[in-house]
């Protein structure tokens, strides 16, 4: 019964996030935009890509204004206002100096149980975010090794990661969305029909499109996953500038370490916060798609960095 539940939660919020996408771009369309000196209503591809950029942007953006509500509901978190314990007291003190540091609101301190060493921090801005730690994590690594994990979420709040990576995917979506349909609007008006007079086929029109966004997406997660990929290098350098190298990189080994210990995941099993991760994969055409690099490759970059 709850699963049914989460599921119907999950596309009533999805319907609601498509007609919020489609009232916004129509007043867009046709009101704000002619408003302005802009009429995009007689121009088949502008038209294209004024929707193209309305779901692609909208998506994006909706996403990033619930990531800290989707991530509270889907994992057994606890949040820490007054903490209760040595590390709880640990990575509450550290987060709050770090970001006084870098002038920015304390970030809600979350806790939750997993074996799995882990931290993440997500937010729509730098002012409203959050910083979570796995138990894992807190209970396996030194203080000092704890404190440079959260220097690296935080850099990540410092450093506007979650809306340039918004922005990013914003960008792509728009592009997929208005490529997938633009090639199969051409395809799809070539093609036999049942319209004499040469009017386009719906049916090969929709089955293009779906075959070139599965395409496109594809490909345009490859820059998505390499920008992730260079935030990560970047974070691990804020940590290293606030606390030190030495602290970063003896984590980020045993944090891989730990993580070769943990459990394997059931084949077939789905983790729908990998890019939470903090450690990742290796190189090769798998690499292409991983949103962290791998340990080696961020370890090699602070020992360079920092001339070790």
């Amino acid at each position: 019964m709850r699963s049914f539940k989460g599921i119907a939660l999950l596309i009533i919020t999805n319907l609601l996030v498509f007609l919020t996408l489609a009232i916004t771009g129509n007043i867009l369309i046709h009101f704000v935009l002619p408003m302005i000196g802009i009429d995009v209503r007689g121009s088949v591809a502008t038209h294209q890509f004024a929707w193209a950029m309305v779901f692609g942007f909208g998506g994006a953006f909706i996403s990033l204004l619930m990531s800290k509500t989707m991530v509270k509901r889907s994992m057994n978190m606890q949040q820490v206002v007054v903490p209760q314990t040595e590390k709880e007291a640990l990575v509450f003190n550290t987060v709050k100096e770090l970001a006084e540091r870098e002038g920015i609101n304390m970030p809600e301190v979350w806790v939750y149980w997993d074996d799995v060493p882990n931290a993440f921090a997500t937010g729509p801005t730098r002012n409203s975010a959050m910083v979570a730690v796995s138990s894992g994590l807190a209970m396996n690594l030194s203080d000092d090794e704890l404190r440079a994990v959260l220097a690296h979420e935080v850099g990540h709040i410092a450093n506007g990661d979650m809306l340039a990576t918004t922005l990013l995917q914003g960008l792509m979506n728009t592009f997929v969305y208005f490529l997938a349909s633009m090639i199969a609007r051409a395809v799809a008006t070539v093609a036999p029909g049942d319209d004499e007079e040469g009017g386009m086929n719906f049916m090969i029109y929709f089955v293009v499109d779906t075959i070139l966004q599965i395409l496109f997406s594809v490909l345009a997660s490859i820059v998505v996953c390499w920008f992730s990929r260079q935030r990560e290098f970047r974070a691990d350098a804020y940590a290293a500038d606030a606390l030190g190298a030495d602290g970063m990189i003896r984590a980020l080994r045993k944090i891989e370490y730990l993580s070769q210990q943990s459990a394997p995941i059931e084949e077939g099993q789905q983790d729908a916060l990998a890019t939470l991760k903090i450690y990742g994969a290796n190189g090769g055409f798998v690499g292409l798609f991983a949103t962290h690099p791998s340990i080696d490759d961020r370890v090699a970059a602070l020992q360079q960095r920092y001339h070790r």
